[in-house]
């Protein structure tokens, strides 16, 4: 793989409410360093939906000779503001471009994250709409496709305008975007046990149509079973009025090697498929906290994170952490 590289959350945005309180420009910079040194990887998927955050974190990471994928990640936002969010952030882009390597990502998962391509006011609508009764689904995920599309030629428009570099969008594969709008594919492609029989497979035939191929937000969490249901690896967490994770449902046991084992096996697959570039998701999830000494609320147990973070923000690498570290070392 050319592009060895991991997520790193800046903080998500949604309803004006950042996920990520605290953004400490020092922090940044070790995590930075620990990503380049001891992950051995040569670039950083930079997602979140701060503007400045996203361009602080990729000064540093230019710093650093990573090379840098720029990714506003909106949620529950409209089209126009996605528009705004993206010409903004393209910019940005832009003057980081100066002095690294630089792709822009133009969202991930817009059809089903945001409003206006989808019926529903919420992701969980718009999922349960869209994958309900089995008759029309097929329609239903076309339609969202065409919408999806009609966007994309826009935004790809006007990210240009501003941003010289290389340009991706990081899709779910129903949406099916006109890839001619791109410099790369890249593909939210979340091995399970649903799809494990024709997952290489299906790699190896993108791969094959010429255009370079990333693989982005592929991972799954750290407790026993979660790779057979990676995609929905995070639902054994139960959340408060407000949409905040709050504790751990029953009959789970945390499990890190399985978590270190799937992600060894997705990214020698990548390899082996000839995938251009890789980014696990992610190197730390800080709002699913560990808790060692009260299992019921151990939030990193289904958080994909592969350093666990502590309620004072410190944090320890989990065995995902020396996986990841043993594959990207050796290709």
């Amino acid at each position: 793989m050319r592009a060895k590289g991991i997520a790193y959350d800046t903080g998500f945005v949604r309803h004006g409410e950042i996920s990520l309180e605290k953004f400490d420009l020092d922090a940044v910079r070790r995590d930075l360093t620990v990503i380049r040194d001891d992950l051995h990887c040569n670039a950083v998927h930079l997602v979140g939906g701060d503007p400045e955050r996203l361009e602080r974190a990729a000064e540093i990471a230019a710093e650093l000779g990573l090379e840098i994928w720029f990714s506003p990640y909106p949620l529950e936002l409209t089209p126009a503001e996605i528009l705004d969010l993206f010409t903004d952030c393209a910019r940005r882009a832009e003057r980081i471009r100066a002095s690294a390597e630089v792709v822009f990502v133009t969202g991930v998962e817009l059809s089903i994250m945001n409003s206006g391509f989808l019926p529903g006011d919420d992701l969980v609508q718009r999922l349960t709409r869209l994958l309900g009764e089995a008759d029309g689904r097929a329609e239903r995920m076309r339609e969202a496709g065409a919408r999806l599309n009609e966007f994309l030629a826009e935004a790809v428009a006007v990210v240009r305008e501003h941003f010289q570099g290389k340009v991706t969008y990081a899709c779910i594969p129903f949406e099916n975007p006109d890839w001619d709008l791109f410099d790369v594919k890249s593909f939210e492609l979340i091995r399970s046990a649903e799809v494990a029989d024709v997952y290489a497979a299906s790699i190896r035939n993108v791969v094959a149509e010429g255009k370079p191929v990333a693989i982005t937000g592929f991972g799954t969490a750290a407790w026993h079973g979660s790779g057979a249901v990676a995609p929905r690896s995070m639902e054994i967490v139960e959340h408060d009025e407000a949409g905040l994770p709050v504790r751990v449902k029953d009959g789970y046991v945390r499990d890190e090697d399985e978590q270190a084992t799937y992600l060894r096996e997705v990214l020698e697959t990548f390899e082996a498929e000839g995938v251009d570039g890789a980014f696990v998701y992610m190197f730390a999830l800080n709002n699913y906290v560990h808790r060692p000494d009260d299992p019921s609320r151990d939030l990193d147990m289904a958080g994909p994170g592969i350093v666990k973070v502590y309620e004072d923000g410190t944090w320890e690498p989990k065995a995902a952490f020396g996986a990841v570290a043993e594959v990207y070392a050796r290709t």
